[in-house]
């Protein structure tokens, strides 16, 4: 595994095969699907670029909301000069940028609602969005925090850690108890390895992924480390329900019926790194060269060819049937100016296309 960015590294993996206010310039356009950005119920599903390095100055790394009227989108500079941290939010009218202060990259959005949203990133940083604005809180670690999710305004987990075998902190695990972030322990001999992505099923179903395949679920106050199936490093975990999880990263796609993971064979055109749950029988997995895999009905459909071409890292479903990925330019090293950021989404109709300043 290679990694290369800012603080640490960015998040990748090249171990072969295929398989979440400033202002800003530039018209709000109102999407044609109304307020719920959800389109004319008898158009065609179809990908459609929102925004690009016309409207962002960082690499967009991850997506997520508490529905098609209140979606974020984070990211940052990834080293780079001159950006700061960057956070967007669509209302399912109109884009707008937020300012929640740093210079730090967030890698990671999530949480259960309109007011309790976490972003995580480099640095340890955690920030808090809810009623009262944007809070920053104190996390104990200088390893970057990769994933975050939230059951509750009292119940959220944080993973990180230092990739590639780096000098720093590892398996990274914080509990959220309503008061103060609290460093987990993990039971046996420190493995090393930076965890990637955190998602549960419940408040005591939890599961987190990282490097060379690890994979840990908590269960009753319980963590167990489960058989590992692939050396690749799963970036992201998620669930369509408490039996069918599914984690990807490098040329897996892993699927949990009953919490038992089995391993796909699954024919990809590049390396994966984020995939979400859509309706019933539909999930999305996205990855490198604009990889837009979708589960339809039992059958693998690849929108390779349809913009966005770049990178993706991260995807999110919005309940109503549409699908958003998010990525840009989040390989390549530090250097001056911003970075080409992207955020897309699949679905009948369309939505704004720039940040309203």
């Amino acid at each position: 595994m290679s990694l290369a960015g800012a603080c640490g590294g960015d998040e990748r993996d090249t171990s072969g095969g295929g398989a979440g206010s400033g202002a800003h310039a530039g018209a709000g356009s109102t999407g044609t699907g109304g307020a719920g950005g959800a389109g004319n119920p008898g158009t065609t599903p179809a990908w459609q670029v929102a925004l690009d390095e016309g409207d962002l100055d960082g690499a967009v790394l991850s997506i997520w909301g508490s529905g098609p009227e209140d979606v974020y989108a984070v990211g940052g500079p990834l080293g780079n000069s001159g950006p700061t941290s960057l956070v967007v939010h669509f209302d399912g009218a109109s884009w707008r940028r937020l300012s929640p202060g740093g210079n730090e990259t967030f890698w990671w959005v999530g949480g259960s609602g309109p007011d309790d949203v976490w972003m995580v990133g480099e640095g340890g940083r955690i920030t808090h969005l809810g009623g009262q604005g944007f809070t920053e809180h104190t996390s104990g670690t200088t390893a970057t925090l990769w994933g975050v999710w939230s059951a509750g305004p009292d119940e959220a987990w944080a993973v990180g850690g230092t990739p590639g075998g780096q000098a720093g902190e590892d398996d990274v695990v914080l509990h959220w108890d309503g008061t103060m972030w609290i460093r987990e322990v993990l039971p046996g001999a420190p493995l090393g390895r930076a965890l990637y992505k955190v998602w549960g099923a419940s408040a005591d179903d939890v599961y987190v992924v990282g490097e060379a395949g690890v994979m840990w679920r908590r269960q009753a106050g319980t963590w167990t480390r489960l058989p590992e199936l692939t050396q690749s490093t799963l970036f992201t975990v998620t669930g369509c329900g408490p039996d069918e999880v599914w984690a990807v990263g490098g040329s897996s796609v892993l699927r949990a019926e009953g919490g038992e993971f089995t391993a796909l064979d699954v024919s990809l055109p590049n390396l994966v790194n984020g995939v979400a749950c859509g309706p019933p029988g539909s999930v999305l997995v996205v990855g490198s060269g604009g990889v837009k895999h979708r589960l339809v009905e039992g059958q693998w459909v690849s929108d390779f060819l349809d913009p966005p071409n770049d990178d993706l890292h991260s995807a999110w479903a919005d309940g109503q049937g549409a699908f958003w990925a998010a990525g840009g330019d989040f390989f390549t090293s530090p250097a001056a100016g911003p970075r080409r950021g992207v955020v897309a989404r699949f679905g009948p109709g369309t939505v704004a296309t720039s940040i309203t300043p």
